[in-house]
């Protein structure tokens, strides 16, 4: 029995040998497709930040298309845009939403662009300017420039006879030059501070020139020409002026007084609450109610073009008012 038993256990041995090597070869392959699992624990992959940037500025490639270089004039003999360029490439289809993809983009100067073959809008916009073509990619290189006719505008007013006005206080807003049926104008560009070049496309704008926050407002059409610089100077016929409520000529300014200024045809045009009533108004006859406690003040004056003043209302039994008839 006892030999028996040794001579079956070599043969158990090696059937459990075997048995292991087979599960140890299955395990690894299994579990690597390629390596075992001892193997996987030296194994150093580098992290998403690990990889190299694009050193390139070449717009990212939609595709292994053919490659189209994209350029942009001002005029049909001008020069190239170098800078300050927006372009952007759709499909020509609308998607599901109803507007067309946008298949790449490119911020700059000239671009190029590597895309399947096919069809393709493209829209360069050069500030408020712009212009957009249909395109045709093919394998082979190619290049398309696109005409925007364009020029630039820069706008500043004085007062009437050349005076300087506070930038700070001026703004200007630019229209397209045809109304509506309704006498509306589409507006472009609100608040353009002075001096400040826009780039238009060639044509006419309506501008409204605005200083301080009252009436004083100039309006007036001007014409871009493609290529220029266009310079427009307007004219305003207006002044700052302070109001104030004093008990006499001369003195402190009193506190917590209401203002309401009335034009010519006696409208109200502004109310404030202050010690002080700083504001522009546009050359004129005008008419200032101050209301302090329970009295009410009432004093006409003048406004002349570029002559800024303060205008002392003073508290007295002369210019003071019944409130009904102030109503």
């Amino acid at each position: 029995m006892i030999a028996a038993v040794r001579h079956l256990f070599p043969t158990v041995l090696l059937a459990v040998a075997l048995a292991a090597t087979v599960t140890l070869a299955s395990a690894q392959s299994f579990d690597l497709d390629g390596k075992a699992p001892d193997a996987l624990e030296g194994l150093k992959l580098p992290g998403v930040s690990s990889y190299a940037p694009p050193t390139s500025d070449t717009p990212l490639a939609i595709g292994a298309g053919g490659q189209i270089t994209l350029s942009a004039q001002l005029t049909d003999k001008g020069s190239e845009i170098t800078r300050g360029m927006v372009w952007r490439v759709f499909k020509p289809e609308a998607g599901s939403d109803g507007k067309l993809p946008l298949v790449a983009s490119a911020h700059g100067g000239t671009a190029v662009f590597q895309l399947e073959p096919g069809s393709y809008l493209v829209h360069a916009s050069y500030g408020r300017a712009g212009a957009t073509k249909r395109i045709t990619v093919e394998k082979e290189p190619h290049r398309e420039s696109l005409v925007l006719d364009a020029g630039g505008l820069e706008l500043d007013a004085v007062f009437s006879g050349g005076g300087r006005i506070p930038p700070k206080k001026l703004r200007f807003s630019i229209y397209e030059a045809q109304a509506a049926a309704n006498g509306e104008r589409a507006l472009i560009i609100p608040d353009v501070q002075p001096k400040t070049v826009v780039r238009l496309n060639a044509g006419t704008y309506h501008v409204v020139s605005t200083y301080g926050a009252v009436n004083a407002v100039i309006r007036s059409d001007i014409r871009v020409e493609a290529g220029k610089l266009t310079e427009a100077t307007v004219e305003h016929h207006a002044a700052e002026v302070t109001l104030k409520l004093v008990r006499e000529a001369g003195g402190e300014a009193i506190a917590d007084t209401s203002w309401s200024v009335l034009n010519e045809a006696g409208e109200p045009i502004k109310e404030s609450v202050g010690a002080f009533a700083p504001m522009v108004l546009a050359e004129g006859d005008y008419t200032a109610i101050a209301k302090n406690r329970d009295r009410i003040y009432q004093m006409d004056f003048k406004v002349e073009s570029g002559q800024n003043h303060e205008i002392e209302v003073v508290a007295s039994e002369a210019s003071a008012i019944d409130p009904e008839g102030a109503d």
